[in-house]
């Protein structure tokens, strides 16, 4: 049922249960998501559902991977962490979010870690990149702790809003 495991944490695929929905819901509507993620426009339980059957649950499928569930250990989801391959961007990249209360307590890059170290030893990726707003300088210090390097402007098919590109690439 999990995919991952660290010392305080499980993360697991989402589903499309009223659990997982509801969680969902309440993370992509958090002001700071919208802030630096973007409005995903999911407004009720039945978007959310949609969200996730479409998002995470397709890419699975679609890529063998996607967006996880961030679980304390007695099973409270607190976030999502995983890779994703996104419009625009030729390598995979990695992507976090998570409530309000459980920022600042390290749940986020010990899962993230979790999540690239996976992505290099299972999935053996050469190249893994994450996409940040500029002024999101929480989550840019994070991915340089994980050995993402700032590498410039991005924008994304469809957006006009320049993003800060970071990558790590597999020493040779």
């Amino acid at each position: 049922m999990y995919l991952l495991h660290t010392p305080r944490l499980q993360l697991r695929r989402l589903t499309d249960s009223d659990d997982d929905a509801r969680f969902t819901l309440t993370l992509l509507n958090d002001p700071d998501f919208h802030r630096f993620i973007g409005d995903r426009g999911v407004r009720s339980l039945e978007d959310a559902r949609n969200y996730l059957l479409q998002g995470p649950i397709a890419m699975y499928q679609s890529q063998g991977f996607g967006m996880y569930l961030v679980e304390l250990k007695d099973g409270t989801p607190i976030g999502q962490a995983g890779l994703l391959r996104r419009d625009g961007l030729d390598d995979v990249d990695i992507g976090f979010a998570f409530l309000p209360q459980y920022r600042g307590q390290g749940f986020a890059r010990e899962s993230a870690t979790a999540v690239m170290d996976w992505g290099k030893q299972q999935l053996a990726l050469k190249r893994i990149v994450a996409i940040a707003s500029p002024d999101n300088q929480r989550s840019i210090r994070l991915l340089e702790k994980l050995g993402l390097e700032k590498e410039g402007p991005v924008t994304l098919p469809g957006s006009d809003e320049q993003l800060l590109l970071m990558g790590w690439n597999q020493s040779s």
